[in-house]
C-alpha cells in the first residue's frame, strides 16, 4: 500500500541559507506537525487508483510536499522533476528517498490527484495555525473578487466552428484506426474550414463574412454526420478502444451542436445570444464568460476572496457564472463566521457590494463597523461609528488589491493551466495554500 505514514527527515537533509532556503525549512516544519492532513493526500491518491506497483510509490507527504513546490516557484512537471533531482534545498523539503527522482509523468499523476476540497482542508489548517500563533485573528477582513482565466483561446464563432471541425476529423481518424474497425469513408473538409477561418478574421463586409460563416457552418455540419455515421457503425464495436472513442464522441457531439446552434443564431440570423447560453470552448466548456465594469472581457471563473490583516487569504470562492458582488456579499460574510466561529469585528468591502441590504444584515450578524469603498447612498454614520474608522477600514481594503497582485501573478492565481472543472478548483486553491505557506512563513520568521 501507499505509505501515509510522515516521512522522518534525515541527518541529509539541507536547506540553504538563502530566503527561499529559510522559507522552506519553516513550512517544513510546519508540516511536519500536521499528520493528519497526510492521511487526507493518502485517500485521494488511493481514490484515484495508484496504488503502488512494483516499486515503491511516492509517499503520500511526499506528494503534498512536491505539489507546494511546484506551485510556489510556478514550475512546470518537468522542472520540477529537474529541481528535485539537482537542487539540495528542494530534495530536503520534498523528504525524497535517498538516490530517487520521480520523473514528470509520476509526478503528473500523484499531484494532480489531490482534490480540491483537500486543499481547502489544508487551507483551513494553516489559517488555524495562524490563528493559534496570533499571527491572524479574523477580527479584521477584507472582501474583493477577481478571476482567474482559463486555459481556452479567445473565442469567436469561427475559431469554435474550426475547433470542432478538426476535433471530428481527429475522431474519424481514430475511429478508422480502431482493432476490428470496417472501412469508412468520409470527405476531410478541415483544410477548407481552417480557410475559411481564416478569411472570416480578415473580412470586410458583413455580406462577406456571412457568405463564409455559411460555408464553415456546412463544412461542420457534413463533418458531423459522417461522425453520427461512423458511431452507428461501430456501435457493437467491442474493447477498450472503442468504449473510450464512444465515451469522447458523447461528450463533444452535444457540445458540437450548441457550437452550431449559436453561431447560426448569431450570425445567420442576427439573434443575441445571452452570455449564459455562450460556449466559449470545446475542450473547457465550465469556462464562464466575465464581464467586471468596463473592463476588457475574461474567460474563466469568478473568485470571492476574504483576506485578513495578516494578508492571509482566509476564504475563497470559485464561483458558477458571473454573480453580482452585492449577492455574494452576506453567503461570504457566512462562510466566515461558520469556519471563524463568529463574525469579524470590522468588514471592508468594495464598492459593488453595497448595498443597504447587506449593511442591515451584517449589523444584525454581530459586524460593528462595515465600510463599502463606495457609499452607493449610505451614510458613513450608518456604516461605522466615526469618519475616522470609515478611513481606515477603507485603506485597509485598498491593500487586498496589492495581495491578490501576488496571488495572480507570483502563485498562478491569474491563469490556470490545468483542464477540467474539477483540475481548475484544485489549481486555485493550491495557488491559495502556496500563497498563504509563504506568508505564513515569513510572518514566523520575521
Amino acid at each position: 500500500m501507499r505509505q501515509e505514514r510522515t516521512v522522518q527527515a534525515t541527518i541529509f537533509e539541507v536547506f540553504a541559507g538563502h530566503q527561499i532556503g529559510c522559507e522552506l525549512r519553516a513550512i517544513s516544519g510546519w508540516l511536519d506537525g500536521q499528520r493528519p492532513l497526510i492521511s487526507v493526500v493518502a485517500s485521494d491518491l488511493h481514490r484515484e487508483g495508484l496504488r503502488q506497483t512494483g516499486r515503491r510509490g511516492l509517499p503520500a507527504e511526499t506528494v503534498l510536499r512536491c505539489a507546494l513546490l511546484k506551485q510556489q516557484r510556478q514550475l512546470s512537471y518537468e522542472e520540477l522533476a529537474f529541481h528535485l533531482e539537482d537542487s539540495a534545498s528542494f530534495r530536503a523539503f520534498a523528504r525524497l528517498p535517498l538516490a530517487w527522482s520521480p520523473k514528470k509523468s509520476v509526478l503528473q499523476r500523484t499531484i494532480s490527484a489531490i482534490r480540491p476540497e483537500t486543499w481547502e482542508v489544508v487551507n483551513r489548517a494553516l489559517i488555524a495555525s495562524a490563528q493559534q500563533d496570533k499571527l491572524e485573528q479574523g477580527a479584521m477582513v477584507r472582501i474583493d473578487s477577481t478571476v482567474t482565466a482559463a486555459l481556452v483561446h479567445e473565442p469567436s464563432d469561427s475559431a469554435l466552428l474550426w475547433d470542432a471541425v478538426r476535433l471530428m476529423r481527429r475522431l474519424l481518424r481514430q475511429a478508422a484506426a480502431l482493432p476490428g474497425a470496417p472501412t469508412m469513408r468520409w470527405h476531410d473538409r478541415r483544410r477548407m474550414a481552417k480557410r475559411c477561418a481564416s478569411e472570416i478574421a480578415y473580412s470586410r463586409g458583413n455580406d462577406n463574412r456571412r457568405r463564409l460563416y455559411r460555408k464553415l457552418i456546412a463544412a461542420t455540419h457534413a463533418t458531423r454526420a459522417a461522425l453520427l455515421r461512423a458511431a452507428r457503425r461501430l456501435t457493437g464495436l467491442a474493447g477498450i478502444a472503442a468504449e473510450r472513442w464512444r465515451a469522447q464522441v458523447d461528450h463533444y457531439l452535444p457540445l458540437i451542436a450548441r457550437v452550431l446552434a449559436q453561431s447560426e443564431r448569431r450570425v445567420l440570423h442576427g439573434q443575441a445570444v445571452p452570455a449564459s447560453d455562450k460556449l466559449v470552448s470545446l475542450f473547457e466548456p465550465h469556462t464562464d464568460i466575465i464581464v467586471k465594469g468596463a473592463r476588457d472581457v475574461q474567460y474563466g471563473h469568478k473568485l470571492n476572496l476574504i483576506t485578513g490583516k495578516s494578508g492571509l487569504i482566509l476564504d475563497i470562492v470559485i464561483e458558477t457564472g458571473n454573480p453580482a458582488d452585492a449577492e455574494r456579499f452576506l453567503p461570504m460574510l457566512d462562510r466566515h463566521i461558520a469556519h471563524c466561529g463568529g463574525p469579524p469585528r470590522q468588514m471592508a468591502a468594495d464598492g459593488g457590494y453595497a448595498s443597504r441590504a447587506n449593511l442591515t444584515e451584517a449589523k444584525a450578524r454581530g459586524v460593528k463597523d462595515v465600510a463599502f469603498h463606495k457609499k452607493r447612498g449610505l451614510p458613513v454614520a450608518e456604516m461605522t461609528k466615526s469618519a475616522w474608522v470609515y478611513r481606515k477600514l477603507r485603506n485597509f481594503r485598498a491593500g487586498i488589491e496589492a495581495g491578490i497582485s501576488c496571488f495572480k501573478r507570483a502563485y498562478g492565481g491569474g491563469r490556470c493551466t490545468w483542464r477540467g472543472l474539477d483540475h481548475f478548483r484544485a489549481y486555485v486553491w493550491s495557488a491559495v495554500v502556496a500563497h498563504n505557506l509563504v506568508l505564513f512563513a515569513r510572518l514566523k520568521l520575521t
